[in-house]
C-alpha cells in the first residue's frame, strides 16, 4: 500500500477535504471491516465454536501483541483502555496519592492531561505546578525547578496546540533524577512520527487510535514499564484485574493487565490492530516523509505573522492565527474543508497527514 491507496481506501475523502486528523481521523475500509468481522465472529460463530469469553480473550490477546510490537514493548506492558483520557485516569487513580503530593505539568496540555489532577487536588490534597512554555518549546530550567519534590510530571510527546515535539527523553531523564516518575500523553505522536517507548523511558505511556492511527473510537493503550507496575494500586477492579478472579489472595494480575476491569468489546481494538498493520504496510518513514512535505508545502503558503507553529517541520499539527477561528473553521466546512478551531491559542489547527495531497492544501490556502 502506499498514501494514494490509503487515500483511496478512505471513504470519507471522498466528500470532504480533511484536515483535522489531530482530533479524530476516519477510517479506511479495511480498519471498519475488521470491527465487522470481529463483532460477526464474537455474536455468530463463536458461541458454536471456541466460546465467547476464549474468543474476546483471544481476540484482546492479539490487538495487545500487534500493540507492543508497535511499540516494541513486552504485551505484558500493555493495557488496553478506551482513549488518552481513560489511561491517563487509569493510572491517576492507581497511584498512591498523600496530601501534599506533587504533579507537574506544562501549559500546553490537553484536558485530558489537566483534569484528572484537579480532581486529585479536590480530593487528596495534590498540589500540580504548571510549568509555562514558549508556543510549545519547554524551559528545562524551569521545568527542572518545578520537578524539585515532584511526584509525577505528566507531559505529551507532541503538543496539541502548537505541533511542537517536546524533549521527551530528556525531560524523562530530569524528572527520575528528581524522584518523580513520567506519564507521556503520546497520542498525537503514534501514526505521524516513529515512537521509541524504550527511548523515552518513561513509566507510563499513553495514547488511542482514532487519530494518526486512523483506527475506530474506543480503541485506547497504555504501556507501564515493568518495574513501575508494582507502584499501581488500581481502585477499580475485576476480573481481568486479578490473577485469580476466584482467589482474592492471589493480588493483582501482572504487569499492565492489572489497569483493565472487565468484559469489553474486542471490535475495537481488532480495528486498531488492523489501522496498525495499514499503515505499516505504508511504511512509517514514508508517511513521516510524505507528512513533513505537505506540511513545508501549508506553511511556505502562510504569512509569518500568521503562523503560530515552529516554521521548521516537528509535526502534521499546524496552528494558524486567524481573526475569528470558530467563524473560520465554519466558513471551510461550507468550501467542503474540515479543520478544527483552538482555545488556546485562540487559533484554527490543520492536522496534515500521509493521505492529504497537494491539492489540499493548496485548497485550504486559497480559502483561509
Amino acid at each position: 500500500m502506499d498514501p494514494l491507496d490509503l487515500r483511496a481506501a478512505i471513504p470519507a475523502l471522498d466528500e470532504i477535504t480533511y484536515l483535522n486528523t489531530g482530533a479524530a481521523s476516519p477510517a479506511p475500509r479495511p480498519v471498519v471491516e475488521a470491527v465487522i468481522d470481529c463483532v460477526e465472529h464474537q455474536q455468530y460463530v463463536a458461541p458454536a465454536a471456541e466460546g465467547m469469553y476464549p474468543a474476546l480473550f483471544a481476540a484482546l490477546d492479539d490487538a495487545r501483541g500487534t500493540v507492543a510490537d508497535f511499540l516494541g514493548v513486552d504485551p505484558d506492558e500493555i493495557a488496553l483502555t478506551q482513549s488518552t483520557a481513560d489511561g491517563i485516569n487509569r493510572i491517576a487513580t492507581a497511584l498512591p496519592w498523600q496530601e501534599g503530593d506533587v504533579v507537574v505539568r506544562t501549559d500546553c496540555e490537553h484536558p485530558a492531561g489537566i483534569l484528572p489532577w484537579e480532581r486529585l487536588a479536590d480530593h487528596h490534597g495534590v498540589e500540580t505546578r504548571v510549568v509555562e512554555t514558549t508556543r510549545g518549546r519547554l524551559d528545562r530550567d524551569d521545568l527542572a525547578t518545578a520537578l524539585d519534590g515532584a511526584d509525577l510530571l505528566c507531559l505529551s510527546s507532541i503538543t496539541w496546540n502548537y505541533g511542537t515535539r517536546l524533549p521527551i527523553t530528556e525531560a524523562v531523564a530530569m524528572a527520575h533524577d528528581a524522584g518523580a516518575r513520567v506519564l507521556v500523553d503520546a497520542v498525537q505522536s503514534p501514526g505521524q512520527v516513529a515512537v521509541d517507548v524504550d527511548e523515552w523511558g518513561a513509566d507510563f505511556v499513553v495514547g488511542a487510535g482514532h487519530k494518526w492511527l486512523l483506527g475506530p473510537w474506543g480503541a485506547g493503550f497504555l504501556y507501564v514499564a515493568d518495574d513501575a507496575t508494582a507502584a499501581l494500586e488500581p481502585q477499580r477492579v475485576g476480573y481481568r484485574s486479578v490473577a485469580d478472579p476466584n482467589d482474592p489472595a492471589a493480588g493483582f494480575a501482572a504487569g499492565a493487565r492489572r489497569l483493565e476491569v472487565g468484559t469489553a468489546s474486542p471490535a475495537p481494538h481488532a480495528g486498531l490492530a488492523t489501522a496498525i498493520e495499514c499503515l505499516d504496510s505504508i511504511g512509517f518513514d514514508t508517511i513521516e516523509d510524505r507528512i513533513e512535505r505537505l506540511t513545508d508545502r501549508l506553511k511556505d503558503g502562510l504569512d509569518s505573522d500568521t503562523l503560530l507553529s515552529p516554521r521548521e517541520y516537528e509535526s502534521g499539527l499546524v496552528t494558524v492565527d486567524v481573526d475569528d477561528p470558530e467563524t473560520t473553521v465554519e466558513r471551510l466546512v461550507d468550501h467542503d474543508i474540515r479543520v478544527r478551531s483552538l482555545p488556546s491559542p485562540d487559533a484554527i489547527r490543520i492536522s496534515v497527514h500521509a493521505f492529504n495531497t497537494a491539492d489540499d492544501i493548496d485548497r485550504v490556502l486559497s480559502h483561509l
